[in-house]
This record gives C-alpha cells, sequence and structure tokens, in this order.
C-alpha cells in the first residue's frame, strides 16, 4: 500500500508483447481470436468455428471435434505495435497444451461465460495464472445472452478468483438486449454498431445512478492497495481519473486484481475496447524478464511448443526474451550443445510465415532443431546463464493399449508416437514387456482419440486400441514337496536332472526366494543354478496364468547321471516339479491396488466418495486442498481394474473438473466369481 501514483498512462510500452487467451472450454477463446485478428486487419474478415472457417482450430482433428485440441497462435499489429496471441484450448484434457506457454507470456486474457455453472472450471484456469504470477484480465463473453446482472454474476465467479474481479464495465441495456456499455475509468458509455466502432455517447440519465454506484464499487476495490486512494474515499474527495486508471494499471500487473470487461466475441463487440487495454495497459517483455528472473542482457530463449509440420518438418516455438536472434545465428543449450535453426518463421494459425530476424519480445519459430525439446532453454550465441522455468506434464489418467493392422509399420508407429509426445508432453508411451503391449496414456478419452486420429490422418497408420491388460498376478497359500524328474534317451546322450523341492508362500511384497540344503552333492553344485533358472521360468505363468511371487522354494533332494546329466536337464526338473507342486499349494489370485487421490470441487466430494465405493474403493479420508478454496482431496484404495474409465465418471460428477493421481500401493487377493472371471479370461489370451 501507499502512494503509488507514477503516471502509468504517459508511460505506455511498444515492445513486441506475448498474450495467452484461456478460458473454460466453449466460452468462445478461438473466436475471441478471430475478432482481435479481424479489427487489426491481420484477417480480411472473421472466421467462425461453426463454419469451420476460423484461422484457428484450422487442423482436421479440431475441425472434426469443433473444439482447441491444441494451441493456436497468431501474430497482428494494432496502431503500431506488435501483438502475439496464443489461444490456448479450454477442455480440462488439453489445458497443458497452454499451461506449457503460460510462463512465456506477459498478460493473459481469460475468456468466461456469464454463467456460475463454469465458476470451478474458471477456477482452473486462473489458479494456473495465479501460480505463476502472471497478470490477467478477464474478458466476459456472450454479454448478448447474459439474463442478470452482470455485477451478481461476477459474484459468483468470484470464487474461482484469489484476488477481486473487479468490473470496469458496466452493459448500458435496451429492451433486455445489451446495446453498449459504460467504461467505469473513463465514465464515457459507448454504444455498439454492427460492424462499426462503439459509437461515444453521454452516459444515459437512466444510467447515471447505477454508474456511479458501479466506479464507487471499483474504487473501493482499488483502494484496498492504496491508502491515498482510501482516503479520498473517506473524505468524498473524487479522485482523478488519471489516478484511478494508474491504480488499474498497476494493481493488474502486480496480480493484486483482475479487471474485468464485456463484449461479444461472435458480435465482434468489446473487441477494441479490449486492445486498448492490452496496448496501453499490459506489461511488455521487459516486465516479463524481471519476473522470470532474467537479466536484461540475457539474450535467451524458451521453447514453448513444438508443432511437426508435413513439409517443413519439426517446429520449435520460443520466445526471445532478450537480445536479438538474426537468421543463422548459433543457439546453445543448457550443456553446451550448439545448434543452428533452418530458419526462422512466424507462426498465422498453422501456416508459419518465414522472417529475417526477431527483437526481445518476439514469439519466433525455429526450423528443424530436432533434439531440443518443448521448455528447452537456449542461448544466443552462448550458453544461457540460467534454465527458466520447467514444464512439468500432469499425471496421466486415462490409458489404451494400441497396435497397427500390419507388423511392418511397428517401426512407423514407433516414430509417429515420439512425434506425438515430443508435441504434446501430457502424453506417455510405453511398452510392457511382459505382455508386448504399447500403451499410449493422457489425459482423457477425447485426448487419446485426437491422438489416434493424427496416427490416422497425419502418419497414414491403420491403429486399433484395445483396454490395456492389468498386471494380475498370483500366490499360494499351503506348501508342498514334490519330485521333478526329466528323464530322456533318444539316442547318444541323453537327458537326466531329477530334484525335489518344497514350497511354501511368503510375506506379501517379499518376492521369491530360492536356495538349497543339499548335502553329499547328491545334486552337483554345477547344477544348482540350473535348477534355480528352471524355478525361476515357472513362477513366470503358475497354474492360474499369471506370474507367481510371494514364494519360497528349497531344493532339498535329487539325483544325477554322470553322462546324462546337464544343465538343461535340471532346468527342466526344476520347472517339471514346480508346475506340479504349485498347483498343490492352494493358489489364489492377487489384483494390483493403488492408492488414488481425487481432486474435487467440495460440493462434489459425497458424490465422489459414492463413485468411490462403487469400484470396489476403501476410502482412506478426505481432506481440503491446499491452496484451493472450495477443493477437497479424498484418499482411497481402488484396485486396478476399477480405474479404466474412472476419470469419465469422475469428470461427469464434477462438470469436467475432477482429475486424480495414482500410485501401485500393494496386491490384493481376489476370489469368487470376479476371480473366476478374470481367470477365464487369461486362458483365452494368447500368450
Amino acid at each position: 500500500m501507499g502512494d503509488k501514483h507514477v503516471g502509468v498512462s504517459g508511460g505506455r510500452v511498444s515492445s513486441p508483447r506475448s498474450v495467452a487467451i484461456i478460458g473454460p472450454f466453449a466460452s468462445g477463446k478461438t473466436t475471441l481470436l478471430e475478432a482481435l485478428l479481424a479489427r487489426t486487419g491481420a484477417i480480411g474478415r472473421q472466421g467462425s468455428v461453426d463454419a469451420k472457417s476460423s484461422l484457428g482450430d484450422s487442423g482436421d482433428e479440431a475441425r472434426e471435434h469443433g473444439m482447441s485440441v491444441e494451441t493456436n497462435i497468431a501474430t497482428c499489429t494494432y496502431k503500431g505495435d506488435h501483438f502475439t496471441f496464443i489461444d490456448c484450448p479450454g477442455s480440462v484434457e488439453f489445458l497443458h497444451e497452454g499451461n506449457s506457454v503460460l510462463n512465456g507470456v506477459d498478460i493473459a486474457v481469460v475468456v468466461a461465460e456469464p454463467d456460475e455453472k463454469k465458476t470451478a472450471a474458471l477456477q482452473l484456469i486462473l489458479k494456473a495464472l495465479e501460480q505463476r504470477g502472471i497478470p490477467r484480465v478477464l474478458f466476459l463473453n456472450k454479454i448478448d445472452k447474459a439474463t442478470g446482472s452482470v455485477r451478481a454474476t461476477l459474484q459468483a465467479l468470484q470464487p474461482a478468483s484469489s484476488v477481486p474481479l473487479v468490473l470496469r464495465q458496466i452493459p448500458i441495456w435496451k429492451d433486455g438486449v445489451t446495446s453498449g456499455f459504460i467504461d467505469l475509468a473513463l465514465e464515457r458509455a459507448f454504444v455498439y454498431q454492427d460492424g462499426e466502432t462503439s459509437k461515444t455517447i453521454e452516459i444515459p440519465d437512466d444510467e447515471r445512478a447505477r454508474e456511479v454506484e458501479a466506479r464507487y464499487a471499483m474504487m473501493e476495490m482499488l483502494a484496498d492497495h492504496d491508502d491515498v486512494l482510501m482516503e479520498q474515499l473517506l473524505e468524498d474527495e473524487a479522485p482523478e481519473n488519471d489516478v484511478v486508471f494508474d491504480d488499474l494499471v498497476l494493481e493488474m500487473q502486480r496480480g493484486e486484481i483482475c479487471p474485468v470487461f464485456i463484449g461479444s466475441a461472435h458480435k465482434g463487440n468489446g473487441i477494441r475496447r479490449l486492445l486498448k487495454c492490452l496496448r496501453h495497459e499490459a506489461p511488455d517483455v521487459v516486465e516479463t524478464r524481471k519476473r522470470l528472473g532474467l537479466d536484461e542482457k540475457d539474450a535467451v530463449l524458451q521453447v514453448l511448443k513444438t508443432f511437426h509440420t508435413s513439409h517443413g518438418g519439426k517446429l520449435s516455438v520460443a520466445r526471445l526474451f532478450g537480445g536479438q536472434l538474426k537468421e543463422g545465428a548459433i543457439l546453445v543449450d543448457a550443456s553446451g550443445d550448439e545448434y543452428r535453426p533452418s530458419g526462422l518463421f512466424h507462426m498465422q494459425g498453422l501456416q508459419p510465415k518465414k522472417v529475417t530476424g526477431a527483437k526481445a519480445g518476439d514469439l519466433v519459430a525455429l526450423g528443424k532443431l530436432d533434439e531440443i525439446e518443448t521448455g528447452a532453454t537456449l542461448g544466443v550465441g552462448a550458453k544461457p546463464k540460467t534454465s527458466l522455468f520447467n514444464i512439468e506434464s500432469p499425471d496421466p489418467v486415462f490409458s489404451r493399449g494400441i497396435q497397427v493392422a500390419e507388423r511392418k509399420d511397428e517401426v512407423r508407429l514407433s516414430t509417429a508416437l515420439s512425434k506425438l509426445v515430443d508435441e504434446d508432453p501430457s502424453l506417455t508411451v510405453t511398452h510392457v514387456q511382459s505382455t508386448g503391449e504399447t500403451i499410449l496414456e493422457g489425459q482423457g478419452e477425447m485426448h487419446l482419440r485426437v491422438a489416434l486420429e493424427k496416427l490416422t490422418g497425419r502418419y497414414g497408420l491403420a491403429v486399433s486400441s484395445f483396454e490395456p491388460r492389468i498386471p494380475y498376478k498370483e500366490t499360494i497359500r499351503g506348501t508342498s514337496e514334490l519330485r521333478g524328474r526329466h528323464k530322456k534317451q533318444s539316442g547318444g546322450h541323453g537327458q537326466f536332472g531329477d530334484v525335489v523341492l518344497a514350497i511354501q508362500p511368503m510375506p506379501r511384497g517379499e518376492g521369491h526366494v530360492f536356495r538349497d540344503t543339499i548335502t553329499g552333492g547328491v545334486v552337483p553344485k554345477q547344477y544348482i543354478p540350473s535348477v534355480g533358472d528352471g524355478v525361476k521360468e515357472a513362477l513366470e505363468k503358475g497354474p492360474l496364468g499369471f506370474p507367481v511371487v510371494d514364494v519360497a522354494v528349497t531344493l532339498k533332494d535329487g539325483s544325477y547321471h554322470s553322462v546324462d546329466s546337464s544343465d538343461q536337464a535340471f532346468r527342466m526338473a526344476g520347472i517339471l516339479a514346480m508346475r506340479d507342486g504349485l498347483k498343490e499349494c492352494k493358489p489364489v489370485l492377487l489384483e494390483p491396488v493403488d492408492k488414488v487421490t481425487v481432486a474435487c470441487p467440495s460440493d462434489t466430494t459425497a458424490r465422489i466418495n459414492a463413485i468411490v465405493s462403487s469400484r470396489r474403493g476403501q476410502i482412506l479420508g478426505f481432506d481440503s486442498r491446499d491452496d484451493w478454496d472450495g477443493w477437497d482431496e479424498v484418499e482411497a484404495m481402488i484396485p486396478e481394474s476399477e480405474l479404466s474409465d474412472l476419470i469419465v465418471e469422475l469428470r461427469s460428477a464434477t462438470a469436467g473438473v475432477a482429475t486424480f493421481s495414482r500410485k501401485f500401493d500393494h496386491l490384493a487377493e481376489l476370489s469368487g466369481k470376479a476371480a473366476d472371471k478374470v481367470i477365464e479370461g487369461a486362458s483365452m489370451t494368447p500368450a
């Protein structure tokens, strides 16, 4: 707090600025991008997502599903100032696409609807910005469809933000429809005109009282961070407009407030006022450098997004935080390795446009840096002094096994998957050696569906998906002692191995142990390891059809033949003794159980508990989520077989916002009809 009036309105900067457009699913972000590009002349006319004519969401997958599935990047110039807009997907399954670029922007425009049902989804967005200290403004979109008080709507949305949502405009209503707005900072009224700049008018007499009340409420919020303004309000002094404006700018840039603008991206209403805010009030790369702890002289870039194009190869989109970058320049990573981009480009949608250089603040695509991953920090001509923020991928919550129709395409599949993960690090690929399955994991059903569509559409692969196998195990409850004899005579040297094995259970989680109590050389020492190899091989598939765990095996007796005995013969003898012995040890099926932590809005916790219980889950408890107002975390033990579509049900119960993390905890016995079904399925599955 204190006197901070430093004439912000006279200190506008004009360096290139990067602006994230972010918000909940279907709030109108891509439509806003179209409106901004149209109003600045970057495109001839405003396209439509519904008509599949927008510059953003121009990829096949986005067109097919009518939603953003990857970041859209576009540049424009407004009154001599250069802007790069980064339109981020709103679906919770694709949020990582946006989160990976957020640290590189100067400001975020958060697009929201006047719908309190979207409060939890809005909180996910605002929390990501708050954690990174990114200045933000909120654009209350679809104001033409609003039916109630805007101030009441903001009160309903306020729990989504840890700082005040400060209304800077109020709508002018005519016959129940918004016909314009009053700017509370400028104390001017504007009337919307189709396809034209809004017309300035005097504040209507019947709106004057409402404007005075709303302006005072705005100033009260600003006064929480300004002692001078607080004194003026207490003494009924009218502060100068410049003082109010300076407070709005400074408190927004410091993250103390989130100013709110209103409009309709579809109709183009409120767009120029938003552009003026970005031009005059948004911080530039100098302030962003300070936020990231960079020195003014540091000529560094960070890769925020990776694209693999069909013709131009790999493009690494990076923000240049300082210095200049010229075509042919050498870039150096944190390890000191040097790279030379094949070219420099600006992105306009999915189309790269070649440029000869970039200056501090620019977002530039670097051609064919094949070894550089998203998140890498690069120095221009010298090793960077520091590595910038890490881009952490969220835990996967949905998985599918994938396979190609023809085996000859397996190498192509591996290459294509590597490119998908390079573009989207929230995807993970795992090759399960025990089953031979390739598992693709991600953030939800749609996330993986889009990934599979890319494999088919972009890479021409005939791919099918399936539910991955659950890694069941089996163990024993009883003991046995059996002889295994392998004897074979077929001319020449024969094969002979004879062992007696004692099998007994071990405590859960102990694995398996092989030991011997041989005396008198009844089994020569050189053959004992081969018996152990046979035991190990037999444990790979027990009588129920699954790997056997927690078993102790003791070699107690046996015999050998001086000519016909061999390592192979004793290995086979061990296998035979184990296969027969395990059947007599009361085998039992074990299923993997994970410790699961579900994060959800507090008003849905009861529903989440019911979902967990319906999936044979054991609820361990729940508590408030640290640093997340209005959210809980539910901890439970849930069998892995119940997790395959858990995220679908969780999100259905929480307006799409719940998520979970999981970690293997233990193996538990499974019996009855459930076990019979699993065993029957194993007997029908090819080895």
